[in-house]
């Protein structure tokens, strides 16, 4: 009730003033934070010279950012450009043969890079899946898989299996253990299509042709086995250069924004200097937590989107980005790898949840789903806390939206409250939950620290001036997002009924 009611407009424009506001005050506190602080000892590690010309340094805190776009850079753009010319110039030749050829080009730049004892190991796991495959049990496919996984993740197999690769590199460690967690997941994909293949098997080269796609070998998106097979067959050949086009120029567009930011706002930097925190106002806190999980989707976003241009120059249609951390207020959508995301609903969280509507199958199922989470991410202290409370948090909505949708409180909401109104009110509960999924999750992307520092500085200390008007700010940013999904909505039906 209320998601379809318009809130009035001058309601709307004040809203949207507060978070503007609100968001560009939260942020100059950061900037002067970073400047004021810029020769910190405890930022000389992680803040390097940047901009010469402007004298402005440069947060290089995110291994991952400075490897793709700066260290390793020329390296993976000559991988993957040679894989868009070798395959383009190939399936032209042969267009039926394409995905042997994308198979035989990934094969070779692998073994190339971590050498042919790598290979073996990636293989030997794959020819052990497959044969649990052709069994046809979903259960043995799943033990199977998350103990091939569990051998990467844990040790001592995981020292012992490392030994294979070849060779040393700064960047070794992170192809190893990309490469082979990554292949693991596509090889129970396929072993679980496998299961749902009622004629026969697919054959072990529609394996060898998935897992070596050289764009999502190493780095990932996970692409269901289903949907790659269907999609790289000749018969689905399409051409949508305009779009492919317009994505590339967005994701270079965010990379650009992305530098800038780094060299204004040290929002990965500041987190780790707790004496620094704990002189920076509520907002400046309450700001750099969800600073770090908006630069968190981006860098997911921008990273995967490079591989997915690539794929679209395949004719694949790969997953799409995760949602912005900023139009979320649910627990249910929330996540920043939509290839993983789309793998766990598919095989774990809607398999066992099925309609999610009853609670302890929607329980059973949370859990399962943040047990696979937790092996695919390493367990460690760290992460099980992260998945315990996202787990908690699932549950809670359903546990909220269940007691609400009974008597009396569904009574109320029908018969005395005006669409409006209870639009409003759900808004108050969104707001809440918003700031849970940021605590709950911030924990894992900077350090457990940081996250109780927040959270006690939000909650208790700055209780009740920063707790109200933080919440307030998120209460208008979370109406604004559903006049957004509102007009969509609407949108959508006026198409679908002509």
């Amino acid at each position: 009730m209320g998601i379809k009611t318009a809130l009035p407009k001058t309601e709307l424009y004040l809203y949207t003033a507060v978070l503007s506001l609100a968001l560009l005050w939260a942020g100059s506190w950061i900037i002067e934070a970073s400047s004021e602080n810029v020769n910190r000892k405890a930022f000389r590690e992680n803040v390097k010279p940047g901009w010469h010309y402007f004298g402005r340094k440069m947060d290089v805190s995110d291994f991952e950012w400075v490897m793709w776009f700066t260290t390793f850079r020329n390296h993976i753009l000559f991988a993957l450009s040679g894989h868009v010319i070798f395959a383009k110039i190939c399936s032209m030749l042969s267009p039926k043969n394409r995905s042997l050829i994308y198979m035989l080009y990934g094969s070779l730049a692998v073994l190339i890079t971590m050498g042919w004892t790598y290979i073996t190991l990636i293989l030997s796991h794959c020819i052990i899946l497959y044969s649990v495959a052709l069994v046809k049990r979903k259960w043995l496919c799943f033990v199977a898989g998350l103990t091939s996984l569990a051998t990467f993740k844990m040790e001592p197999f995981n020292t012992w299996q490392e030994g294979f690769a070849t060779g040393s590199f700064d960047l070794q460690d992170v192809l190893f253990y990309g490469g082979c967690g990554f292949s693991i997941m596509r090889c129970m994909s396929f072993a679980l299509e496998n299961c749902e293949k009622k004629d026969g098997n697919y054959s072990f080269l529609d394996l060898i042709k998935y897992n070596f796609y050289l764009p999502f070998f190493f780095f990932g998106p996970v692409m269901t086995f289903d949907r790659f097979h269907e999609q790289v067959s000749p018969s689905s050949l399409w051409n949508q250069m305009w779009n492919i086009t317009i994505h590339a120029l967005v994701h270079l567009g965010a990379i650009l924004v992305v530098d800038v930011f780094f060299h204004f706002l040290y929002i990965l930097t500041i987190p780790n200097d707790l004496k620094l925190l704990k002189q920076l106002s509520d907002w400046s806190l309450a700001g750099l937590a969800y600073s770090n999980l908006v630069y968190d989707w981006v860098k997911s976003a921008v990273l995967f989107g490079v591989i997915n241009t690539v794929s679209r120059l395949d004719h694949l249609d790969p997953p799409q980005p995760p949602k912005c951390i900023t139009m979320l207020y649910v627990f249910a959508e929330t996540h920043f790898d939509r290839g993983i995301n789309d793998w766990l609903c598919k095989y774990v969280y809607d398999y066992i949840g099925e309609n999610h509507d009853a609670i302890f199958k929607e329980l059973l199922a949370t859990i399962c789903t943040f047990a696979v989470t937790t092996l695919w991410l390493g367990p460690c202290e760290l992460v099980y806390i992260w998945s315990f409370f996202n787990c908690f948090g699932l549950n809670f909505e359903l546990w909220v939206a269940k007691l609400f949708s009974l008597p009396p409180f569904s009574t109320i909401e029908r018969n005395l409250m005006s669409e409006a109104m209870s639009r409003r009110i759900r808004g108050l509960f969104n707001a809440v939950n918003f700031w849970q999924i940021v605590l709950y999750n911030v924990l894992a992307l900077n350090s457990l620290d940081f996250a109780q520092l927040v959270t006690k500085r939000l909650l208790l200390k700055g209780f009740p001036l920063s707790t109200l008007s933080v919440l307030f700010v998120t209460y208008c940013g979370v109406q604004l997002i559903k006049e957004r999904e509102r007009k969509q909505s609407s949108l959508y039906e006026k198409m679908s009924k002509q």
